[in-house]
């Protein structure tokens, strides 16, 4: 399995993990492009092997499969590698892309994008996201190889959650609070959080936070935006009255939002945009999160459901994040059902790994 970086191997990770189950006979080899996936990732378990994959070319492409020899090619996502993809096909090695999106506008579907069209014809299947993404290949009659799958995300996060055990010291903090968990934030995320919960202080609320980045200037940064906040690595018993908690180590997150009455998920307000709201949704929980968003699908599924909310604040002064707390605090109805709502959304788009693994079944792709 081939993925770009860390986002992408997430979405394989499903994948491997079932084949690897099914399939206990076989070694896994997996590849990385990105140093921001290889390094996080160079000691997963889960493959025999963590490799970054050798640059495309024809001697390359050639004398990589002469050393592995697979059985099965999965790419994931976006990665189209010509020289890889086209000497695979022609050794008629089973070919799969999984989770793949498309964007209108995408060299495959311009006058120019003949080698874009072929890379798409060499692979045996192509296991499309979403919707627009198949009509945009079946308008450019590009579908032939292709079928709607779905996100294999949503069953990576419904496995994490049904795994998920407690975590010390925490259920000691949290106790009856209603808790607000702020997951992977950056600093205007927390400038945000800070100025709508000093306007906030009438209610029993508790944060904790989870910043993106946990180096020791950002983390001094935080505990300056909120006086008297106590780090995790450092709480002690008599701390559990506190009511701000600084997660200051890597994770962790994916647990703790279990904790929470209501979540922000951060990165709504940078360029590259939010961060997986997935792993809070899971949980029957209400998401929060900035304007940034419109070009994750699963963030926009999860607003259409009413599972989500988009707090859109460019000078961060904490108002709209403040009134919209204040009134899903008070109002259990609505908090419930938007729960709800946000739960039975990752649920109902479940499913995807148990497709790719029907076809590869199917096909008989894995015969041991």
């Amino acid at each position: 399995m081939h993925c770009s970086s860390l986002g992408e191997f997430e979405q394989g990770r499903p994948v491997l993990e079932a084949l690897r189950e099914k399939h206990p006979g076989y070694k896994i080899l997996l590849t990385f492009f990105s140093p921001s996936g290889y390094e996080v990732r160079k000691d997963y378990k889960g493959a025999d092997w963590v490799f970054y994959l050798p640059m495309d070319g024809p001697r390359n492409a050639g004398r990589f499969l002469d050393i592995v020899q697979p059985e099965l090619v999965i790419f994931v996502k976006y990665e189209f590698w010509f020289y890889y993809l086209k000497k695979v096909a022609y050794r008629k090695i089973p070919l799969l892309l999984i989770s793949a999106r498309f964007y209108e506008g995408a060299f495959f579907f311009r006058w120019y994008g003949s080698i874009g069209r072929k890379m798409l014809s060499r692979f045996d299947h192509i296991f499309i996201q979403d919707p627009l993404s198949l009509q945009l290949l079946q308008t450019h009659g590009l579908s032939t190889n292709a079928s709607l799958c779905g996100d294999t995300r949503f069953d990576r996060v419904l496995k994490i959650a049904s795994e998920a055990g407690s975590i010390p010291g925490l259920d000691a903090f949290v106790k009856d609070h209603f808790v607000i968990v702020a997951g992977s934030t950056w600093p205007d995320d927390e400038k945000g959080l800070a100025n709508a919960i000093s306007q906030l202080s009438d209610l029993p609320l508790k944060l904790i936070i989870a910043p993106h980045e946990i180096d020791v200037s950002h983390l001094n940064s935080i505990e300056t935006m909120f006086p008297g906040a106590i780090r995790f690595s450092s709480m002690q018993r008599e701390d559990e009255r506190k009511k701000v908690l600084i997660i200051d180590n890597i994770g962790m997150l994916s647990r703790l939002y279990q904790y929470a009455g209501l979540t922000y998920v951060g990165g709504g307000y940078n360029r590259s945009g939010i961060h997986n709201v997935l792993e809070a949704a899971v949980y029957d929980k209400i998401v929060l999160f900035g304007p940034n968003h419109e070009s994750f699908n699963e963030a926009v599924g999860l607003i259409k459901a009413g599972g989500a909310f988009v707090i859109n604040e460019p000078g961060h002064d904490g108002v709209q994040l403040a009134g919209m707390i204040r009134k899903l605090y008070e109002d259990e109805a609505l908090r419930n059902a938007g729960s709800l709502a946000a739960g039975g959304f990752v649920h109902a788009q479940s499913g995807a790994t148990e497709k790719i693994l029907h076809y590869i079944q199917e096909k008989r792709l894995l015969t041991s």
